[in-house]
This record gives structure tokens, C-alpha cells and sequence, in this order.
């Protein structure tokens, strides 16, 4: 069945993005888009540090295509690096970021990183964002600290196809702290938002009507071609007049 194949492909293309994700994880990685051509198989990772994720003379490059042949059954893989012009708005990579933090500083210091990183999101143009860390935070018993801003949906197709989510995980001492982070694009358009044009803007993007007849004139325009007849009539007996009066002659 075709549709099987198809299950197969995405099944496959979705290992390989778990796999590179994390194999690459510290490395600034983003996302990863799997694309077949008549050549192969095109993986194009995404990146904020792409020296760092190729390696010394292509090393990590190298590894990762002898590894995506011998695991995932890959015959030719042409891995490209896409490099990331607004890290703020690439979830995964502000998770990764909130989790390396962590990791480095302790969980003393997640007010002020939750915080930074919330205003880098909405600096780099975000409708929303929300950040939840979670665990012993700081208190030997577990809890959830929440930090949000802007406009972010939370049920509805909306939430589910144009926000984006990523959860992380960062080991300390005291325990596991999980992080969650959504952000809400800027090119996202809702169904809800009206736009109101201004009455000059309509006027000028419609075309220039004509400006339409008024009775009295569709009038004199019928009675045109009844006086062009009379005319030709006139003209008619004229000419036969003047031949009867030849032949009298």
C-alpha cells in the first residue's frame, strides 16, 4: 500500500531528527529538514554555531554521514549546515540554552534566566511566549515557576500547528529541572484578527467606475439614429425626383 510507504518515510525522518538532535545537542543545534532528490537523501541541519557543529576539517560532518549510512540504511546523505539568523525564535535552541545555563550557574540564578531569556524572545519580534522550569527550585520540594508575556494560544488548531514546543532537561545535583518553552511566531495569522482599512486606502485600490448615463441622455442617444434614417430618406427622394424630371425633359 502506498500509504504504508509513506508512514515509513515520515517514521524514518523523524529518527533521523530525534538521532541528530541528540547527537547535536550542545552545539547550538536548532532543527533538522530531511528532503529526498534524484540524487539522495538531503539533511539540512539548522545551527547558531555551525565551526562548531562541522568540526576540525569536517569531522563531525564525517561521522554523522557513517553513522546515517550504517544505522538508518542511508545509501548517499548530503548533509548541509543552514545557519540560523534569529536564535530567539528557534525553541529548541532557547531550551537548550535555559538547560546549559542551568547546568553551569545552578538553579539560584533561574529568576534572572527565565526572565533574559523571556525579553531576548520578545526583543526578536514574538507575538508570545511562555517558560516553565519545574523541580527543586529553589526549595528542597518540587515546584513550577512560570514566566510568560504577550499573546500565546492555548487550545485550538492554532496552538497545536503555529506554536512552537520544546521541553529540556537539566541534571543537578539536587535533582532533575525540567524546562518547557513555547513561543508564538510573529508570521502566525489568526482567524479572529480584523483589519481596518482606512476609507482613503479602499478608494484608491478600487478601479475608476465609469460615470453612469442618466436617462435624458440614453433618450437622445435612441432618437439619433431615427433622425440619421430620416436623412437618408430625404436624400432618397431627392435623387428620384431629380431622375423623373430628367426623363421629362
Amino acid at each position: 500500500m502506498i500509504e504504508r510507504k509513506f508512514v515509513k518515510q515520515k517514521l524514518k525522518e523523524l529518527r533521523i531528527q530525534e538521532y541528530i538532535a541528540s547527537e547535536l545537542g550542545k552545539t547550538g543545534y536548532s532543527r533538522t529538514e530531511v528532503k529526498r532528490t534524484p540524487l539522495g537523501e538531503k539533511i539540512i541541519v539548522y545551527t547558531t554555531r555551525p565551526g562548531l557543529l562541522v568540526g576540525r576539517k569536517g569531522e563531525n560532518i564525517q561521522r554523522l554521514t557513517n553513522t546515517l549510512k550504517r544505522k538508518f540504511k542511508m545509501q548517499d546523505p548530503q548533509i548541509e549546515i543552514g545557519e540560523v539568523t534569529n536564535p530567539y525564535l528557534e525553541v529548541s535552541y532557547v531550551c537548550d540554552r535555559i538547560v546549559s545555563t542551568l547546568e553551569r550557574f545552578g538553579s539560584k540564578r533561574f529568576k534572572s534566566i527565565g526572565y533574559k531569556t523571556l525579553q531576548g524572545i520578545m526583543d526578536s519580534g514574538a507575538m508570545g511566549a511562555e517558560i516553565v522550569i519545574s523541580g527543586k527550585v529553589p526549595s528542597a520540594r518540587a515546584r513550577s515557576w512560570r514566566f510568560s508575556e504577550g499573546y500565546l494560544k492555548k487550545s485550538g488548531d492554532i496552538s497545536v500547528s503555529k506554536v512552537a514546543h520544546a521541553t529540556g532537561y537539566a541534571n543537578l545535583k539536587s535533582g532533575i529541572i525540567g524546562v518547557k518553552v513555547k513561543i508564538m511566531l510573529p508570521d502566525t495569522k489568526l482567524p479572529d484578527k480584523i483589519t481596518i482599512k482606512n476609507l482613503m486606502e479602499v478608494q484608491k485600490e478600487k478601479p475608476e467606475e465609469k460615470p453612469k448615463e442618466t436617462e435624458e441622455k440614453k433618450e437622445i442617444k435612441k432618437k439619433e439614429p431615427a433622425k440619421k434614417t430620416e436623412k437618408k430618406e430625404t436624400k432618397k427622394l431627392k435623387e428620384t425626383k431629380k431622375n423623373v424630371d430628367n426623363k421629362k425633359e
